[in-house]
């Protein structure tokens, strides 16, 4: 079975849906917050013209998720599934951006459980590429349970610090995160 790399996935207190062209204006409202994107490597995504070509193949890869507050229904993020490799059973998880008023708290974590649990369906490790400088998306993915694993160069070519996820230590029980 293929990797189904734009599903509809539903939480508690979001739901990830498939982005669509008409997205647009409220997923730039979200990500003109300049302090989103400080410790990113492009720092100017706030910026409406490169975000607009940041949601041009966003849009183009068919691989991205709109995160909707299940409470209000209003857009407050996205994520994307990428690079799937069946010989390696791995694809990547990435491209994520919340509002900050959604910052800290259970949506994240959601997100990213959802979206495992969905990847693990095809693949049997999830990986996730994070800039040296960007310490907040570090912290991140390692609560969830995310181990640096190494370093390679992203798409951009920049150098980007490995972390992955298996399977099988996605099914084992974590402690409650700090």
């Amino acid at each position: 079975m293929p990797f189904d790399l734009q599903p509809v996935l539903k939480g508690r207190f979001l739901e990830l849906r498939p982005l669509r062209a008409e997205d647009f204006h409220d997923l730039y409202a979200v990500a003109a917050d300049p302090l989103i994107w400080e410790q990113h490597p492009e720092k100017d995504r706030y910026k409406e013209e490169v975000f607009r070509t940041f949601f041009r193949d966003a849009l183009e890869t068919g691989e991205t998720l709109i995160a909707l507050d299940a409470g209000d229904g209003r857009l407050i993020g996205s994520s994307r599934f990428h690079g799937y490799d069946g010989e390696k059973s791995e694809i990547e998880i990435g491209w994520t951006f919340l509002a900050r008023s959604h910052w800290g708290g259970v949506y994240n974590a959601e997100m990213k459980q959802l979206m495992l649990r969905h990847a693990f369906r095809f693949v049997k490790s999830v990986i996730f590429l994070v800039g040296p400088q960007n310490v907040r998306s570090q912290r991140a993915v390692e609560k969830i349970g995310g181990v640096r694993v190494g370093e390679r160069p992203d798409g951009g070519g920049r150098n980007s610090f490995i972390y992955q996820i298996t399977a099988s230590a996605f099914a084992q029980p974590r402690s409650a995160p700090d």
